[in-house]
């Protein structure tokens, strides 16, 4: 009995002491997760500190027998809390963030979060349960009871534990990359030719390979407005025009940028489509945005239902639902791809964006009235000097690109709340720990606070740009992009947009300019 009581301490423990750290290593990510659990927004920042240290003390007080007991009432005490949270949020329909262990594991909160809380709970109960007197052996006290052969078997034991974890972590991660690379070599397949797809006005469009089958039927919805209203698809779908659904974000960056943008979108496109905007965040910064920018068609998503049902993963995203209610375009992400959508759906380009930084796009397209429509220039003109850049790093010391004369730098244009630039960031931190030969740097400049910078725990140079003025000078249309700059300090690139373009440029430099 007391074997099993120490081990379900030290099991208590472990899973506390890691879920405590990593909390603390990404509390902004700690914030927005106790806020989608519906704590208020003024005690979500204090929680997302003080939650974690509870979570440490509670680890700490499991280990020695002392304390024990009272370790094992706090963890019961937690686990209950957290049971109740997530039920009370599958009671309503919600799948919240659970962020149990930071940026080492975050999934929505379902049943399998629920059943997996409720078993720590039983252990936590079952050491309760012995009394105050009974809860095991101290860990210090019965290592040093073992024998040296003992000893020597755990501490084998453990280590065999410890390298079948590290493989099956590797294995996991592997196979998520793999996954990742056949998804980009899956849309260069899709290229001109690889299929077709008709467009709202009857032209073919080249297909690429995210999001939901086009021509499958839309998965139809019920979300709240920002008045209290109710909107379904159904009823977005009953003036008879194709539905474009932007998945926005009121902290995300990007997403931010483009409001002006929709808003315009709205207003000389309201006879051939609606847009509509479905939002993850709060209904008050949600209507503060909408206020400020006059947008219609903002519905509340609290927990993320509907963009798993459209297979949309980050922010800004888009996609065109066709009078008929079926699936007329695939996920398009970033504002240069759903500006490329809003052409396509409104019938000034026959063909849709493939993805973010790709050559198709670069090209003017025919129109269905045989008119020519040129695509946005990316950038600026290779072999033109670039643009000044002197900003402060992180320190708050001042940094220019004159520094980082006589070698190649890639400048990467980014925003910590940009959602595809959270799904960059371990590709980024990879390419960070094991570069490959002969390739440049990365110097980023970026938006958001100096904290929320720190936090992403980059090796690179960041330099803060709060208003992204500098990648308006590179004519950067959201984040990430990237442009290469030779050791002269000369353009040596077109602009990159969207993760997979950022890190082709930045492994095959010697291509880029050509």
């Amino acid at each position: 009995m007391d074997v099993a009581l120490l081990l379900a301490r030290l099991l208590l423990a472990a899973v506390f002491m890691v879920a405590g750290a990593a909390k603390l290593a990404d509390r902004e990510g700690s914030r927005r997760a106790l806020a989608d659990f519906g704590v208020p927004s003024p005690l979500a920042s204090p929680l997302a500190v003080l939650l974690p240290l509870t979570e440490l003390a509670v680890a700490t007080a499991l280990i020695p027998a002392a304390t024990a007991w009272w370790g094992a009432a706090g963890a019961l005490v937690l686990l209950l809390l957290f049971v109740a949270a997530i039920a009370a949020n599958l009671a309503r329909g919600r799948k919240a963030e659970c962020h149990c262990f930071g940026q080492l594991h975050s999934e929505p909160a379902g049943w399998k979060t629920l059943a997996r809380n409720g078993v720590l709970a039983v252990v936590a109960g079952f050491v309760v349960w012995q009394g105050y007197g009974g809860a095991g052996p101290s860990a210090v006290g019965w290592l040093a009871g073992l024998s040296a052969a003992q000893l020597a078997g755990l501490v084998v034991g453990l280590a065999v534990l410890g390298v079948l974890a590290a493989q099956s972590w590797m294995l996991l991660n592997l196979i998520k990359q793999n996954g990742r690379l056949l998804m980009r070599v899956e849309a260069l397949e899709w290229g001109p030719g690889g299929g077709a797809a008709t467009s709202p006005n009857g032209s073919v469009a080249t297909q690429p390979s995210l999001g939901l089958p086009i021509g499958d039927t839309a998965p139809d919805f019920e979300l709240p407005g920002l008045q209290g209203e109710t909107l379904t698809l159904e009823s977005l779908r009953s003036a008879g025009k194709p539905v474009m659904l932007l998945f926005t974000d009121p902290n995300c960056g990007s997403c931010t940028a483009m409001l002006p943008e929709i808003r315009r979108w709205q207003k000389e496109h309201a006879e051939e489509l609606t847009i509509s905007l479905v939002s993850q965040g709060t209904v008050e910064e949600n209507r503060a945005k909408s206020t400020e920018h006059g947008l219609r068609g903002v519905l509340m998503e609290q927990d993320r239902g509907v963009s798993e049902a459209y297979d949309v993963e980050a922010s800004p995203s888009a996609v065109l639902v066709r009078p008929d209610g079926t699936i007329g375009s695939p996920v398009l992400e970033g504002p240069a791809d759903i500006s490329g959508l809003l052409a396509y759906a409104v019938g000034n380009s026959s063909r849709l964006p493939l993805h973010s930084g790709d050559q198709e796009a670069s090209q003017p397209h025919p129109t269905p009235g045989g008119a020519t429509a040129q695509a946005p220039a990316k950038g600026p003109m290779v072999g033109k000097p670039a643009p000044r850049i002197e900003l402060p790093d992180l320190s708050g010391a001042p940094r220019s690109l004159r520094s980082f004369r006589g070698e190649k730098v890639v400048v990467l244009f980014w925003d910590p709340e940009c959602g595809f630039c959270r799904k960059m960031l371990p590709d980024l931190r990879a390419w960070e720990n094991n570069p490959p030969r002969e390739t440049p740097k990365f110097l980023i400049v970026s938006t958001g606070t100096e904290e929320a910078n720190r936090e992403m725990g980059l090796s690179s140079p960041v330099l803060l740009d709060k208003q992204l003025v500098v990648g308006s000078a590179f004519d950067a249309p959201g984040t990430p992009s990237a442009v290469l700059i030779d050791e002269q300090g000369q353009i040596a690139s077109e602009l990159a947009v969207g993760a997979p373009a950022v890190l082709a440029l930045a492994q095959a430099p010697q291509d880029a300019g050509a």
